[in-house]
């Protein structure tokens, strides 16, 4: 039996900050960032003046999975430098601002190998997790960018290294990983091809006093017998 217990969440309290992150992971990958940084660190002048060595946004298509407040918000930032945005969401249909659609979640074999830039901001649930596995990435037109600002557990580790170690994606940002902390092993931390951020995207200023207006709305909510808000669906985790 289902238990009656009604379950919010803080949901959209960090939107803001978490979008920022993800549009500096998606212009540190387009323009090379981490490869000049490592440079950097061993003091070598390495320009890289091919025309491969930068992924221009405004010719790019740039697939958000999941477009709730983060996903929908990093669309519309993106969409400010002229990038194609699309999205998949598994409950919303109608294009965002700065979104050109958003077909149904079903579709998203078939729309993965269209996109430059695949960005994940969705939450974790038996569905998504390991949804970008070695098939998925297979799917992926040579030179994609995937960035991952939803939850660890979507994105199979072992399978991404595959596929960087192969040359087929130009390169990886994450700041959600399948183990926290990664182990100082792993091959992500030293990969050329991967830029690794400890699960931070969502920092920045006034974090306490927004869950507490949430909180303070969702008690007086309660007191007077009305519908609370960022309620959860327990069936589908979020």
């Amino acid at each position: 039996m289902r238990h009656p217990v009604r379950v919010t969440n803080m949901r959209d309290t960090y939107t803001d900050h978490v979008a920022t992150h993800t549009l500096a992971l998606v212009l540190a990958l387009a323009r090379q960032l981490p490869h000049y940084v490592r440079e950097q660190a061993a003091a070598n002048w390495a320009p890289d003046w091919s025309d491969g060595g930068v992924l221009p946004l405004n010719e790019a298509r740039a697939l958000v999975v999941g477009t709730g407040a983060v996903g929908a918000e990093t669309g519309r930032l993106l969409a400010a430098f002229g990038t194609h945005v699309e999205g998949v969401d598994a409950r919303i249909t109608e294009a965002p601002p700065g979104f050109d659609r958003v077909p149904p979640v079903d579709l998203l074999d078939r729309v993965l190998p269209e996109a430059d830039i695949v960005i994940l901001a969705l939450p974790h649930t038996p569905r998504t997790e390991g949804l970008m596995d070695a098939d998925r990435f297979a799917l992926l037109k040579q030179g994609a960018c995937l960035i991952n600002v939803g939850r660890g557990p979507i994105v199979r580790l072992d399978d991404l290294v595959t596929a960087l170690d192969s040359g087929h994606l130009r390169g990886a940002a994450l700041d959600v990983m399948e183990q926290e902390p990664l182990p100082p092993d792993h091959p992500l931390w030293r990969h050329p091809r991967a830029l690794l951020t400890p699960h931070v995207a969502g920092a920045g200023p006034h974090a306490a006093e927004r869950r507490f207006e949430v909180l303070a709305e969702n008690a007086r909510r309660f007191a007077a017998g009305q519908p609370l808000i960022n309620v959860v669906d327990k069936s589908q985790w979020f």
